[in-house]
């Protein structure tokens, strides 16, 4: 992962964003980007609405512990302690 290359940091805290897996287009690469971030391991993992209502019913599936479902006005606070 390129963030990781820059940084140096290996672990992945966080994963916000609209991931766009909606559409025909789209949402064939939606299992390949849930095994791909699997192997991230992020703790929290948020999923925005141009990310696709059946990709962030699969993110919610998937990432039990670490799914944090947005809406608007969702304010997300980070520390590392």
């Amino acid at each position: 992962m390129f963030a990781k290359k820059i940084t140096g940091i290996q672990k992945v805290h966080a994963v916000l964003g609209g991931f766009h897996l909606s559409g025909p287009t789209f949402e064939p690469a939606l299992e390949e980007t849930i095994i791909e971030l699997k192997k991230m391991a992020p703790e929290i993992i948020v999923p925005m609405h141009c990310t696709g209502w059946k990709a962030i019913k699969r993110f919610a599936e998937e990432f039990q512990t670490s799914f944090i479902l947005n809406a608007v006005g969702s304010k997300f606070t980070l520390s590392s302690a």
